[in-house]
């Protein structure tokens, strides 16, 4: 997989779930450790500002710094304290938006992958849910703050046309604001979490 200019600044400076939906397709690209490893987007979850009481914007102070901020920086969480989850920073600096990257369909650096993850590299379930993802690509609580448009963690274009369909529903794993329909996925994919 030949290097390829990271999406810019401006593509992220939009309303989260507009960047939810238009990263379907796109690819995660991770060169830490001795192994590029990269996977296309097929799930991603809007988060939105204090009025989503599922966002870190309304009950979690510590994030405000990267939420308030331009987009295009990667905020990376432990979830339960446990699983690391990779969120890209959305809208302009002042008001508040990010979108997890909640499944890839892997492309490059699959032993990798499966050595960090500890499961087949043909398995379904190599890169599928938020903590699979971050496992599986070397990503951590230090890529808190990276920049998605030219550090080592980047998210480039899509190597191929966007002909899928896309699904979209309330989020999952979460208690809060369960309502609002802000997870996007691309339609009949295997990769998609369950």
């Amino acid at each position: 997989m030949n290097r390829v200019h990271a999406l810019p600044r401006r593509f992220y400076l939009r309303a989260a779930p507009l960047v939810a939906r238009d990263l379907l397709g796109c690819v995660l690209v991770s060169r830490h450790g001795r192994s590029m490893t990269a996977g296309r987007i097929v799930e991603t979850e809007a988060y939105l500002g204090p009025e989503d009481e599922a966002s870190h914007a309304a009950f979690r102070p510590g994030s405000h710094r990267l939420f308030y901020g331009d987009g295009g920086i990667a905020y990376v969480f432990a979830a339960y304290g446990v699983h690391a989850c990779l969120n890209a920073i959305t809208e302009r600096s002042g008001r508040p938006g990010c979108v997890l990257i909640r499944a890839l369909e892997p492309l490059a650096g699959l032993r990798a992958m499966a050595r960090r993850r500890g499961v087949l590299p043909t398995s379904p379930r190599l890169t599928s849910g938020p903590g699979n993802v971050t496992r599986a690509l070397g990503i951590g609580l230090d890529d808190n703050g990276a920049d998605l448009t030219k550090s080592d963690l980047t998210i480039e274009p899509p190597d191929r046309p966007r002909e899928f369909r896309i699904g979209r529903g309330p989020r999952v794993g979460i208690t809060r604001s369960r309502e609002l329909a802000l997870r996007f996925w691309i339609g009949g994919s295997p990769y998609v979490s369950r």
